[in-house]
């Protein structure tokens, strides 16, 4: 198994593409050693020392580092974890990967439809590029607020996509998108 690794625009986090599904479908994101207990494949990175944080996605991992961690001493503790977990055939999470946004009802349904759409169709393709992973937490008064996960969360330019990008493409296709503004769950 040849595992490739891929920098972020986040320079804390790494991307790796093991060369094989990793969820086959949808996402999970574990930002602390605590989270991963129904993932084997992150609890395994986990036990590398300095590493903040693991996003699972439908072909690669993406591993955030503590300060002060250096890349070249990480890299293989986490390589060695990937291709042991995937060599011994254990599923990269036990039960199913989450949903990839949240739920609204009510009289914007229609609104918060499109959105949807349009983030998963022109947002979230994107990102997963660079290792993260965008996804609606709901929808007031004009405002869309979403959840940054992966790469995403606290990546240097998160805020310029957020404002600069998805507000922009969502302010032109849905006119009563006023602003876009992100959560942390």
């Amino acid at each position: 198994m040849f595992i490739q690794t891929e920098s972020t625009p986040n320079p804390a986090t790494l991307k790796f593409l093991p060369g094989q599904d990793v969820l086959g479908r949808g996402t999970a994101d574990f930002p602390d050693a605590a989270s991963a207990g129904q993932s084997p494949l992150a609890s395994a990175i986990f036990g590398a020392p300095g590493v903040t944080g693991v996003f699972l996605g439908a072909d690669f991992i993406t591993v955030t580092k503590a300060d002060g961690t250096d890349w070249a001493h990480l890299k293989p503790s986490i390589l060695g974890a990937i291709l042991e977990h995937f060599q011994s055939g254990r599923p990269a999470i036990d039960g199913a990967a989450e949903s990839a946004h949240a739920d609204q009802d009510g009289p914007d349904g229609e609104i918060v439809e499109q959105i949807k759409e349009l983030l998963d169709t022109r947002v979230r393709p994107a990102v997963a590029q660079d290792g993260g992973d965008i996804t609606f937490h709901g929808f007031d008064r004009g405002v869309v607020y979403l959840h940054m996960k992966g790469a995403c969360a606290g990546c240097p330019s998160s805020t310029m996509t957020l404002k600069m990008g998805i507000e922009n493409l969502l302010r032109h296709y849905i006119p009563e998108v006023t602003e876009v503004r992100q959560v942390a769950v």
